[in-house]
């Protein structure tokens, strides 16, 4: 299984290319997210040029069925995170 880029190891990057310790990296990083996250509950757009758009959803109430009984059920409307990448993200993937 290929390794993904955690938490930890963004930290490492900053901590390779600039002069900090770990726990400054970590919490560096930990800022970022907790910067965008309260972005996000603010209902605002977080715009990362070159990188994309974090934007707030809204999914709609809706009928589901139970599995278990397959008695109808009401699923309330609910607030998700959403991604949209940039231009230049795109084009680097290609």
């Amino acid at each position: 299984m290929a390794e993904g880029i955690t938490k930890k190891s963004l930290a490492d990057a900053l901590v390779a290319t600039f002069d900090l310790t770990k726990k400054a990296a970590l919490e560096i990083v930990d800022l970022l997210f907790d910067e965008i996250t309260a972005g996000l509950k603010e209902g605002k757009t977080v715009d990362i040029a070159s990188f994309g758009k974090f934007v707030v959803k809204t999914r709609e109430a809706r009928e589901g069925i139970n599995p278990r009984t397959m008695e109808k059920i009401t699923i309330e409307a609910t607030k998700v995170p959403g991604f949209k990448a940039s231009k230049v993200l795109k084009d680097a993937l290609k």
